[in-house]
């Protein structure tokens, strides 16, 4: 299965938004699974950089 290419940008503006809203929900009274839940989807982004970033220095 090959996963799809998200380009740059989108990932880094992904990551901004989730990580925002992290931080809102942290400090808000919500249910603390949504916070989990922006909190793994700000992880993945991050992931998905970095795995870009290693990809394209060795290729």
């Amino acid at each position: 299965m090959t996963p799809i290419p998200v380009p740059r940008p989108v990932l880094w503006l992904l990551l901004a938004i989730f990580a925002v809203a992290n931080m809102v929900t942290s400090t808000s009274d919500l249910n603390v699974f949504v916070g989990l839940g922006f909190g793994l989807a700000t992880l993945a982004c991050a992931a998905a950089l970095i795995q870009q970033h290693y990809a394209q220095r060795r290729g």
